[in-house]
């Protein structure tokens, strides 16, 4: 039998930038695909979102082999955003979420802002899409390589034309790069630029040399960290984002393996949380995480999930 939550007397609903949701806690891009494996294991449906692997307007092979690699707190990847493009994956993926009635929050990414916009476009009216996660922490290749999300004006510009080609009402997530010197000033231009909400954070870029060889592991050299390790870095950037913008929505992420760790991303300001490199050794994590969650809030004598967020600031 799939898992599902418990029952709790914890109102566990969360209202995020337009959109209201039964749990706070969602995957992680990349982590788990478009939810079929782990359908297996959970209903899908009884998460807050699913939010699936970044999606490009063309198909991509992504990196050669090899592009994983464990490190003693988590693990690098350089999987090179492969994917089916998105045509496909409107067909295949996302006709098979909405058949399911899951909640879909869609990643996208792109070469260049053009194809943002483009692939944008293309989730005009999907059933079941609830929002878009806009993955500007994807290298820029007309900037040499470059990321969106290091500069603010590159940055901005991604979402100002995602914006342009989605509905009004559609809500945008601007995925963040913890590699910069100031993340509140990428935070402030996408919400200027019209992201309602942002997701924090994607992962460290970083690099693991096998000793034997003495060449790095992954075929692309450098890779994205993730897992525990992370997890303060994470912390660190969603208080200082929730700081600096007091009212935008953030999705919290980077290092979660259980309830203990989600409520601390709570308390820095996240309103829902994603939870990805936990999912491969455990797959029923997100519904495992929401029960945790809900324990904690009910020993502290809280009734909302509402009721512990920002409470760090206070």
């Amino acid at each position: 039998m799939k898992r599902v939550p418990k029952r709790t007397s914890v109102d566990m609903s969360v209202d995020l930038a337009r959109i209201n949701l039964e749990s706070p806690v969602f995957t992680a891009s990349g982590c788990a695909a478009a939810g079929k494996e782990l359908d297996q294991f959970i209903d899908i449906t009884s998460i807050g979102a699913v939010v699936t692997k970044s999606v490009m307007l063309n198909p991509r092979s992504g990196r050669a082999t090899p592009r994983m690699a464990e490190t003693p707190s988590g693990m690098l990847n350089g999987i090179g955003l492969q994917g089916p493009g998105i045509d496909e994956f409107i067909a295949n993926d996302l006709s098979w979420l909405s058949q399911k009635g899951a909640k879909t929050i869609v990643s996208i990414a792109g070469n260049n802002v053009e194809e943002f916009g483009k692939v944008a476009d293309k989730l005009r009216d999907i059933p079941g899409v609830v929002g878009i996660e806009v993955n500007i922490s994807c290298p820029n290749v007309e900037n040499r390589g470059q990321v969106f999300a290091c500069n603010p004006n590159a940055a901005a510009d991604v979402i100002n034309t995602v914006r342009r080609n989605v509905s009004a009402s559609m809500p945008l997530f601007a995925k963040l790069s913890p590699d910069v010197t100031d993340i509140t000033e990428i935070a402030r231009a996408v919400v200027k630029a019209g992201a309602d909400g942002l997701s924090v954070i994607n992962t460290l870029l970083g690099m693991v040399i096998d000793i034997d060889t003495l060449k790095p592991k992954l075929s692309g050299k450098t890779g994205g960290l993730s897992g525990p390790a992370i997890r303060p870095v994470a912390i660190r950037c969603v208080y200082q984002i929730r700081k600096a913008l007091p009212e935008i929505p953030i999705i919290g992420m980077g290092g979660i393996r259980n309830g203990r760790d989600a409520v601390e991303f709570f308390a820095a300001g996240a309103n829902a949380v994603s939870v990805g490199t936990t999912v491969f050794n455990d797959p029923e994590a997100c519904v495992r995480i929401h029960d945790e969650i809900a324990e904690i809030l009910q020993e502290k004598g809280l009734r909302s999930i509402r009721d512990i967020v920002n409470v760090a600031h206070n």
